[in-house]
């Protein structure tokens, strides 16, 4: 049987085999549903789609992150070496001028020691002089 859809403006067809909802403009109902059943599967699939693209999305957004903190603690691990190899070196070089400075200055007393001992005897000769004359 064949009913007409309820809108007023649309004339009922006669009946015939079958039930089927046709408008007088020869829009059948049926095949409404049918395209609407198929736009909802349709939607259903890119939903899902979508929701496997989401959890793709995410889990490579983790393992950007996981990367991320890899390459971050390197470059931290990296950094500290340098700093201390950079301390390491500065540090050698201001023991080699700290051994210069010192061994200059032990010459110097040589030096000055070497000095005042030649000096002792012209020294010791003229205080006994004062000393004795005095």
């Amino acid at each position: 049987m064949r009913e007409h859809c309820r809108r007023k403006e649309h004339i009922p067809e006669s009946e015939s085999t079958g039930k089927t909802f046709v408008c007088g403009e020869g829009y059948d109902m049926a095949i409404e549903k049918s395209l609407l059943t198929r736009i909802r599967e349709k939607e259903l699939e890119v939903g899902v789609r979508i929701d496997d693209i989401r959890v793709e999305a995410d889990r490579m957004i983790d393992q950007a992150r996981k990367e991320a903190q890899t390459i971050t603690t390197s470059s931290e691990a990296e950094g500290r070496k340098a700093a201390d190899d950079f301390l390491k070196r500065e540090m050698k070089q201001i023991q080699a001028e700290a051994e210069q400075i010192n061994a200059q200055a032990e010459k110097e007393v040589d030096s000055l020691r070497k000095k005042g001992e030649k000096n002792i005897s012209a020294a010791v000769e003229k205080i006994v002089g004062i000393v004795l004359t005095g």
